[in-house]
Order: C-alpha cells, then sequence, then structure tokens
C-alpha cells in the first residue's frame, strides 16, 4: 500500500452530507489537483466520527490537525496553507473544548499517528530474500553485531525490557520478561523456538514477513540466543508455506556461508544453529506446548501448565518461543535504541502492528500501523471505507481465537490494554470487516465449527463445549431454538474459558460471549419471531 506524506478525512455522516460535505470533498481533489499534490496527499471520506456540531469536519495527518465547519469557498485556502505551505490554518481549525469523547484524543497523538510506519515488514518486497549481501546492505546483521560486540546478554534484554515490546501472537505478554524467565533458567541446554505455525484463518501476515524478510527473523532469533544463552533453534513453520520454508532454509545457509550462524558467530566464542521444522496442518499446534510436542516428533497436544516452557520447554528444557511478528521488531529495536521504539504506538503497548484486512471494505491486503489505531481509522485510511457505502456492523479480530467488535467500540485504540479495559482481544492481527448484511449468529456458528474440528480432543470442556455450542448456534439458525439456550450458550461460552486446557479451547466460547454481549437483540430475535434480521440463516429468505 503507497505511503503519503499527509492524509486527508472528510466526514461524511448523514448531517455533514447535507452541510456540503461532498462539495468540499470534491474542491478538495480540484484544489490537490491543482497544486500537483495526487502523488502526496491521499483523501478519503469517512463515516459519522461522533460530532455534528461543527460539520462537515476536514481532519488532516500526520499533524491529527481537524477543521471545521469547512466551507467548499475555503478548501482553497485550507489546501494552499495547510497541504502546501505546512501551516496550520488556525482560523478554520475546530476547537478543542468542542470535541467529543470520540475524537478528542485525536489531536494529542500526534506521535502515534495512523500512518504506515513500517518497523516490522519495511524490507519486505524492497530486498531481496534470497541474498544475504542484499539485506547486509539494508542495515542487516548490525543489531547482531552491536550485541556481540558491545552488549552482555543481560545488556541486551535490558533494552528489549525497556522498549516495551509485547507479544504479537495476541497475549501481550512482555517479551523482555519472558527472556529474562529463560535466561534465569537452569538447565543442561537451552533452545529458541519460532512459532510460524500461522494456522489463524485470515491471517497472512507471518507469511509475507518470512517470504519477504527471512534473515531478519534469523537475526533475531541469533540476538535472542546470545541473550538467553540458548545453543540451539527451530523454525516451526505451517506446513502449507512451502515458499516460506524455501526461503528460510536458503537464509540458513547464506547466514552459516557468511559466519553470520552456526559456530563461532562473528568471530566469537558464540555459536548457534538453527532448524526449520515443518507443521503438518493441526491448527492446535499454534499453541505454544503443543508445538513443543510435535517437534519432539509427539502428538500435537498441548501439556499440563505449570511447568512452563521458559523452564521446561523442548526436551524438558528451557525454551524461550515467541512468534514471527514479535521476533522481527528485535533486530530494528537494538539497531535503534528502546527510546526510538517506544515512540512509536502508545505507552502500554508501544510500537507497530501488522493487520491483514479482508471483509466488506473497498481495498484489502496487509498494513503495519502504529498500536492504538482505531477501527475507525483503519476502516476509512486502508480500507478506503465500506464496500457499496454500507454501514460497518462489526469486526471479527485475530481470526477466529480473536473478538467480536461491534461498531460501539470502533473508537477504542486498538492496543493490548485498551481492549482488555473494553472485555474484548486483539487476537494475532487479522481483520474481518463486516457490514449490515452479516448475521452474528451465522458468524459465530461458522466460528464455533472451526473450533470443533480443530479440537484435539484431549480435554472435555473444549471436546463436548464446542459440539454442543456448534449445535445450540445450529439450531438458533433454523429457528428451532428455545429462550433457554441463551443461558446454555451463556454457560458453555464460561465453561471453555476457564475449564479447558489451553488457548485453542479458552478462546472457542469467545464468540458466543461477544454475540450475547453486544448482538444478545438479533440472537433473541431468531428464537422469538424465528427470523433472521439479515435474511442469511436458512429459517428465512426475508428480512424483518
Amino acid at each position: 500500500m503507497k505511503a503519503y506524506r499527509s492524509m486527508v478525512l472528510v466526514s461524511s455522516d448523514a448531517k455533514s452530507m447535507q452541510s456540503g460535505a461532498q462539495e468540499v470533498y470534491q474542491r478538495l481533489q480540484e484544489e490537490i489537483r491543482a497544486f500537483k499534490l495526487e502523488d502526496e496527499i491521499s483523501l478519503s471520506m469517512v463515516g459519522d466520527i461522533g460530532r455534528h456540531d461543527a460539520v462537515p469536519l476536514v481532519i488532516v495527518y500526520p499533524e491529527a490537525v481537524i477543521y471545521g465547519p469547512v466551507k467548499p469557498e475555503d478548501v482553497h485556502y485550507l489546501v494552499e496553507e495547510h497541504l502546501y505551505k505546512g501551516r496550520i490554518a488556525t482560523c478554520f481549525q475546530a476547537p478543542v473544548k468542542e470535541l467529543s469523547g470520540r475524537i478528542a484524543w485525536l489531536s494529542a497523538r500526534k506521535d502515534t499517528l495512523p500512518a504506515e510506519q513500517k518497523i516490522v515488514t519495511g524490507r519486505a518486497g524492497i530486498v531481496d530474500p534470497t541474498s544475504i549481501e542484499d539485506y547486509i546492505v539494508h542495515d542487516g546483521y548490525q543489531a547482531l553485531g552491536k550485541a556481540l560486540s558491545s552488549m552482555t546478554p543481560a545488556e541486551v534484554i535490558e533494552e528489549i525490557e525497556k522498549s516495551g515490546l509485547r507479544g504479537r501472537g495476541g497475549a501481550g505478554f512482555p517479551t523482555g520478561t519472558k527472556w529474562r524467565f529463560v535466561a534465569k533458567a537452569s538447565g543442561k541446554k537451552k533452545y529458541v523456538v519460532c512459532n510460524a505455525d500461522e494456522s489463524e484463518p485470515g491471517t497472512f501476515k507471518d507469511r509475507l514477513i518470512l517470504e519477504g524478510d527471512p534473515f531478519n527473523i534469523l537475526e533475531a532469533m541469533t540476538i535472542a540466543a546470545y541473550a538467553i544463552g540458548a545453543s540451539e533453534g527451530y523454525i516451526y513453520v505451517r506446513g502449507e508455506y512451502g515458499l516460506a520454508q524455501e526461503r528460510l532454509l536458503n537464509a540458513i545457509h547464506e547466514a552459516e556461508r557468511m559466519g553470520m550462524l552456526g559456530k563461532n558467530i562473528f568471530g566469537s566464542d558464540f555459536s548457534f544453529h538453527l532448524h526449520v521444522h515443518s507443521g503438518a496442518g493441526a491448527y492446535i499446534c499454534g499453541e505454544e506446548t503443543a508445538l513443543l510436542e510435535s517437534i519432539e516428533g509427539k502428538r500435537g497436544e498441548p501439556r499440563a501448565r505449570p511447568p512452563y516452557p521458559t523452564t521446561n520447554g523442548l526436551w524438558n528444557q528451557p525454551t524461550l518461543v515467541n512468534n514471527v511478528e514479535t521476533l522481527a521488531n528485535v533486530p530494528a529495536i537494538l539497531r535503534n535504541g528502546a527510546g526510538w521504539f517506544s515512540k512509536f504506538g502508545t505507552k502500554s503497548s508501544p510500537g507497530t502492528k501488522v493487520f491483514t484486512i479482508l471483509g466488506n471494505v473497498n481495498v484489502t491486503g496487509l498494513i503495519e500501523v502504529p498500536m492504538g489505531i482505531t477501527l475507525r481509522e483503519i476502516i476509512a485510511i486502508y480500507g478506503k471505507g465500506m464496500k457499496n457505502g454500507a454501514s460497518f456492523k462489526l469486526a471479527q479480530t485475530g481470526g477466529s481465537s480473536g473478538s467480536i467488535i461491534p461498531a460501539s467500540l470502533q473508537d477504542t485504540p486498538m492496543d493490548f490494554d485498551s481492549y482488555r479495559n473494553a472485555g474484548v482481544s486483539l487476537g494475532s492481527g487479522a481483520l474481518l470487516i463486516c457490514d449490515e448484511d452479516t448475521c452474528v449468529v451465522d458468524l459465530a456458528r461458522v466460528l464455533v465449527n472451526f473450533f470443533r474440528f480443530e479440537s484435539c480432543g484431549k480435554c472435555s470442556p473444549c471436546r463436548i463445549g464446542t459440539q454442543r455450542a456448534y449445535d445450540i448456534l445450529t439450531n438458533i439458525s433454523e429457528g428451532t431454538a428455545l429462550m433457554r439456550d441463551i443461558d446454555d450458550l451463556k454457560m458453555l461460552s464460561e465453561n471453555l474459558t476457564e475449564l479447558s486446557n489451553c488457548g485453542l479451547g479458552q478462546t472457542a466460547g469467545t464468540p458466543v460471549r461477544d454475540i450475547l454481549n453486544h448482538f444478545r437483540a438479533e440472537v433473541e430475535t431468531h428464537i422469538r419471531l424465528k427470523v433472521c434480521p439479515t435474511g442469511v440463516c436458512p429459517m428465512s429468505g426475508r428480512k424483518v
């Protein structure tokens, strides 16, 4: 996706349109062309942003300046002054004190802007992924060289801790803390494992990183191994990712040839060996302990915890398990410093997040944006709005294991703590954007069906609970359910979360929980009136 110097949003809610938003948008297009700024300025219309007393509004990033109300005759001066000369047109600026709670915080977010800051994916598509020389030209192995030549293992861990990097697999556990746990653990041998078993439906961010910048992952794992005292590592790659495996194997060979992997790296006393392990298509192997079982040649089933992999991991030795996106941040942090990294994102969730956008938006694909961006911004700026002008209804985050986010939360900052406080989760990075024609019962049924098939069957709450939840949702969708089934669904969701052995079962009840919390009226309509409000479910071909 092309990067622009500035992004301009025009409000397009009903009142804005009545007040001339379309004319303002057209004049902006004309003036941007007149000043020959088409290649530098991105112009989009955005829906209701929660303020109707100063419409139409024009918001300009990266300064996060909000103008309003803007008239067509104001546009020439605004473009000339702000977009061409780079000076804020204060005479048209909306007073901060009048901003609603939804958007008042935007003007204070000058260091957390919704423009792509590519830390993780910056080299993907630019460097030759098969050439270590090309990687080195683009700052490759500077971080490892710095770590081995001028930093102790403890100092490396301290730098990662200071950066505030949190695991990007969905849980958001502090990365530096995990590294310190493994470093302090006692064992005959220690391991570093990269979880590249990207099996969440709709997620392909790890694939892009592995295929586009494989040497970055090797460098990151080598740095991690130096920090925790490991001598061997494994990259567990989804079996269907043939090209990613091929490029990783080539990268390992090239790194060994150049003395940047294997024995006496950079001529030091430190040695580290890497292996690529191909998965066999089991979703459960994305869970870190099941992944370790698979590497050991066993059936991929989760282990009981505690003990945790940090003390008893691969072959019962201390093991560091990080996912692809988490590791991809490490070299940049060491090159530029923890302070540099913490300037992006939010205070509690620094850095960027890689998202895949799918569903009912005009532009789908992959983006990397600062943590703390909102769904509204992602849809308007990167998705270029909803398809066919439809209304946004919900987003499903993080693949099947994420949350169903209603429209009422689309202005909530997308970081670990803000989402947790709102009762939802950020997940691994997939965003399924859905319009008003999406049936929440049908969506939850599809997601629970996925968990039902992918359950390893080791624990009864997951094995039986997912089947029972699927049966009830099927009855609701077919118009044969009773009101008491809602109570059963709620109980099943709670039991799955509290009693399941691993993260798969613990998140299997999330779709049920979310539709009952945010769309209960729609669920009850299926049961009480025996109709589907969207006309999706087989009970009815019509909408109410």
